[in-house]
């Protein structure tokens, strides 16, 4: 028996699931309820997405080189890549997105404009999983309701994801970012040219960072904060408008966008054989916001291991298993996960500990070890004088900080 895969939306996660899948040769279905939907999202990508996934020129907008962290008391901290060849890519979603579902379409992927609204779970690992959705092919928004059997299901549809309500798969908190999508004179787009700004301050968030990111021919604005707090979302981006207004000077706002950021994994990432993939799994990073490489990477991991125990789509792999794709998610990033949750909660508690996190940040040892981390998803460990050198840095910018603060 041929084995059959659904990918439940088709973001940077369910694209890169199909496509390994498609490679494979199995028999692969995504779904995508909206073709041209555009994700709000900062749209930033390390440099190592770039060359791992293959990713041609025309998907990236802006080469960023240089970062501008802005304290509270508005301290700026200039940070640059020292090589080169390094850069921070900015992305449009509508633009990545499209080409990563285009090319998994290309590679033998079946791709159905659809909203799965339903997945009838089968009480024993025989039967097939049923999914029922309405096909919007015909270009209505209510569609033509059909269902579809498969051996095995993949949730990319993000962090309201259908699938995991589905399957029980728990819940967990979240945050919400709120952004505006800016376009500025020529002059003033000229200054972010290869630049993105972060401001941190209570005033901004007060638990995240707020973000000025360069687009083709924009600039995205936005701040995000916990869902404890998500009645202030208006307030907080009004903050970023102030601290960013003589740079954001005759800008036109062109679009308004929020959506909820996952703040960690959902208790039950796989149940059956259902496995849950980027978003809708919960892999965004604490402290950085980070989703979009490590939601491709979490969904080419899980289709990789599919592709592995089905022995190239001959066989069903059991709940066992698809697990060990997360056995080896969590043995590979685990350790990342949990540095950017304690830096977290170490320097976004209060605007003194923002005031020590931005001061730290004007270490050029600090700078090397965050860039290496974030471009190439590899932690060098520092050596021990330069790991004490930090570590008394730190000590010292968070008691610096009380002063500094507002």
């Amino acid at each position: 028996m041929a084995l059959r895969v659904a990918v439940v939306g088709s973001g940077p996660a369910g694209s890169s699931a199909a496509e390994t899948l498609a490679k494979a040769g199995i028999e692969t279905y995504l779904f995508e309820r909206k073709l041209d939907n555009a994700k709000p999202c900062g749209g930033a990508i390390p440099l190592c997405m770039v060359s791992e996934f293959d990713l041609p020129d025309h998907i990236i907008d802006r080469r960023v080189r240089k970062m501008k962290m802005i304290s509270p008391s508005n301290i700026e901290v200039d940070i640059n890549l020292e090589k080169q060849e390094e850069y921070i890519g900015m992305c449009r979603r509508e633009v990545l997105d499209g080409f990563l579902r285009d090319r998994a379409e290309k590679l033998g992927a079946n791709l159905i404009n659809g909203t799965v609204h339903k997945l009838d779970i089968p009480t024993n690992n025989r039967d097939p999983y049923i999914l029922h959705y309405a096909d919007h092919s015909d270009g209505s928004v209510a569609g033509t309701q059909k269902t579809l059997k498969v051996d095995m299901v993949i949730g990319a549809d993000g962090a309201n994801s259908r699938v995991a309500k589905a399957i029980d798969a728990g819940d967990y908190n979240y945050a919400i970012a709120f952004q505006e999508r800016i376009r500025l004179p020529e002059d003033k787009m000229a200054y972010y040219n290869d630049l993105a700004e972060m401001y941190v301050g209570t005033d901004v968030s007060p638990d995240f960072y707020a973000w000025v990111f360069p687009k083709y021919d924009h600039v995205a604005v936005g701040t995000g904060t916990m869902k404890v707090n998500q009645a202030l979302i208006k307030k907080l981006q009004a903050g970023i408008r102030t601290r960013a207004a003589k740079r954001l000077e005759g800008g036109e706002i062109i679009k308004v966008e929020a959506h909820p950021i996952p703040e960690h994994p959902r208790p039950r990432r796989v149940v059956g054989r259902v496995a849950l993939v980027g978003d809708a799994a919960g892999t965004v990073t604490k402290s950085s916001g980070e989703g979009i490489y490590f939601a491709a990477k979490s969904a080419r991991m899980c289709a990789e291991t599919i592709v592995e125990f089905s022995e190239g789509g001959t066989r069903v792999p059991t709940e066992e298993e698809l697990k060990i794709y997360l056995k080896r998610w969590d043995k590979k990033y685990g350790i990342t996960y949990a540095v950017l949750d304690i830096l977290q909660r170490v320097f976004y508690r209060t605007d003194a500990t923002r005031e020590a996190f931005v001061e730290m940040c004007a270490d050029m040892d600090v700078q090397r070890m965050t860039f290496d981390s974030y471009l190439y998803k590899t932690v060098v460990p520092a050596n021990p004088f330069v790991q004490m050198k930090i570590t008394a840095k730190t000590i010292g910018s968070l008691l610096r900080g009380n002063a500094l603060a507002p």
